[in-house]
C-alpha cells in the first residue's frame, strides 16, 4: 500500500478539495480510500501542492508533433490552413514517429492518463498500442468534392482496419463543415457513430461562420482560390448545418457521445439545438490553440450555463507551444478568473473520462478506480495556479 498526502486533494467527486487530504493506493494503483491527514506518519508521502487524478486530453493531434515551432501565430483560420497544407509532409516518417513518441511520453510524465486523438494516417498506431496512455483514435476525413465520397470512405475504413490490428479503439470521424462535401459529412458521421463516438471541429472561428452564413470571408476565398467546392450557404450557424447533416440519415436524438471541438462561436441558439438533437453532447475547449490561431477564446460563461459537459484538450503542436494540460487551465484562469480550479479540473479529468466512457476507471479519485495520481505544484497561497505551476505523475 502507498499513501500520498498534500495540502489539497481534489478527488473531483465535487469541485471542492480536501484540505490536507490523503489517498491510499493498492499496489496496482487502485484507490483504496481518501480522507483528511490528521497526523502525518513516516509512511505518508507529503507534497506541497494539489493531488489530482490523471488528466484526459480530450482533443489532440499527436501525429502533428513534428510541426512544433514551425507556424506563425495570429494567421487566422484561412492562414493556418495554408500553413498546414504547406508544411504537413516536410519531414521523414522516422522523424514524425520520433516526435510522436517524445510527446506521448511527455504527456504521460505530466499526468495525462487518456487522450482523444485525431489521426489522418497510421504514424501513431504502433506507439499508442504499447503506451500507458489510453487513446481513442478518431480517423479524420476530408474531401470537398461529392464524387470523391465513396473512395474516401473506403480509404478510412481500410485505415480503421489497420488501427484495429494494433488493438486500438478507433473509428472514422468528420473534420469540419468547410473541408467536406455534404455527402461525406453525413457518411463519415454515420460510420463513426457506429462506434458510439464522434469528434467534430465545430465553430472554431468567425471565418468558418462567414462561409456558411453569407458565403464570404477569408476561408470562402481560400477554398474558391484552391478550386475546391464550398459548403452550401445556409444563412445559419455552422453547428446547425452539421446537425442537419446528421439528421439527413439519423433520428432525433442522435445517439452516441458527440464531442464538439472548439466552439469559439457558440451561441444560445447553438446550445439549444445541440441539446435537442444530440443525446450525449460534449464540448472540448482548446484555449491556447484558439489564442494561437486567431486570438479568441470560447464563451466559457455560456458553456457553463448550458449543462453540456466541458472537456479540455491541447490541440496540436502546429497550433500550440506545448501539449501541457496545466498550461491550458492557467490560460482559462487568466481569462475567466471566476471559474474555480476544482471546476476546471472536473473539465480536464472527469468529463473527459465520461466522454471516453472510462468513468469507472479514470477521471476521479474514488475507491476501486485507477486514475493515476498527479501532483500540481507551484500554487499560490490561496491554491490558484501560477506561472510556476507544473504537473508531474506520481502514480
Amino acid at each position: 500500500m502507498r499513501r500520498l498526502a498534500a495540502k489539497y486533494l481534489y478527488t473531483l467527486t465535487s469541485p471542492e478539495p480536501i484540505v490536507n487530504g490523503f489517498v491510499e493506493l493498492d499496489i496496482d494503483g487502485s484507490v483504496i480510500r481518501t480522507g483528511v491527514s490528521e497526523e502525518p506518519s513516516l509512511e505518508e508521502e507529503w507534497y506541497d501542492g494539489a493531488l489530482v487524478p490523471g488528466f484526459v486530453n480530450a482533443h489532440c493531434h499527436v501525429e502533428l508533433s513534428y510541426l512544433k515551432g514551425m507556424f506563425r501565430k495570429g494567421s487566422g483560420m484561412a492562414g493556418f490552413i495554408d500553413q498546414i497544407n504547406a508544411l504537413r509532409d516536410t519531414t521523414t516518417r522516422e522523424r514524425k514517429i520520433a516526435a510522436i513518441r517524445e510527446q506521448m511520453n511527455k504527456m504521460w510524465d505530466a499526468g495525462v492518463s487518456a487522450m482523444a486523438d485525431i489521426s489522418n494516417c497510421d504514424d501513431s498506431f504502433a506507439i499508442k498500442s504499447g503506451h500507458p496512455i489510453y487513446t481513442r483514435t478518431f480517423l479524420e476525413v476530408f474531401g470537398t468534392e461529392p464524387e470523391d465520397c465513396p473512395a474516401i470512405i473506403a480509404d478510412v475504413r481500410a485505415l480503421n482496419a489497420k488501427a484495429k490490428s494494433f488493438d486500438l479503439d478507433a473509428a472514422p470521424t468528420p473534420h469540419a463543415c468547410y473541408t467536406m462535401s455534404p455527402e461525406l459529412l453525413t457518411a463519415a458521421s454515420i460510420d463513426g457513430l457506429k462506434s458510439g463516438f464522434l469528434s467534430f471541429h465545430s465553430e472554431e472561428s468567425p471565418e468558418e461562420e462567414e462561409m456558411l452564413i453569407s458565403g464570404s470571408g477569408p476561408m470562402w476565398e481560400n477554398r474558391k482560390a484552391a478550386g475546391m467546392s464550398t459548403p452550401p450557404v445556409t444563412g445559419e450557424i455552422s453547428l446547425k448545418y452539421f446537425l442537419g447533416r446528421l439528421l439527413a440519415a439519423l433520428e432525433t436524438p442522435v445517439d452516441g457521445n458527440v464531442l464538439l471541438v472548439h466552439e469559439v462561436c457558440l451561441n444560445e441558439y447553438g446550445v439549444s439545438i445541440a441539446r435537442r438533437i444530440l443525446a450525449h453532447p460534449f464540448i472540448a475547449i482548446c484555449p491556447r490553440s484558439n489564442m494561437f490561431i486567431h486570438n479568441a477564446l470560447p464563451p466559457i460563461g455560456l458553456m457553463r450555463e448550458s449543462g453540456i459537459p466541458i472537456c479540455v484538450g491541447t490541440d496540436s503542436l502546429s497550433s500550440n507551444d506545448s501539449l501541457d494540460m496545466v498550461s491550458e487551465l492557467l490560460c482559462l484562469q487568466e481569462n475567466f478568473s471566476d471559474v474555480p480550479l476544482g471546476e476546471m479540473l472536473i473539465w480536464a479529468c472527469r468529463n473527459g473520462a465520461e466522454f471516453l466512457d472510462k468513468r469507472t476507471i479514470l477521471g476521479s479519485i474514488e475507491p476501486g478506480k485507477r486514475p493515476g495520481i498527479v501532483l500540481i505544484d507551484g500554487l499560490s497561497q490561496d491554491g490558484r495556479l501560477t506561472d510556476a505551476s507544473a504537473s508531474r505523475r506520481l502514480v
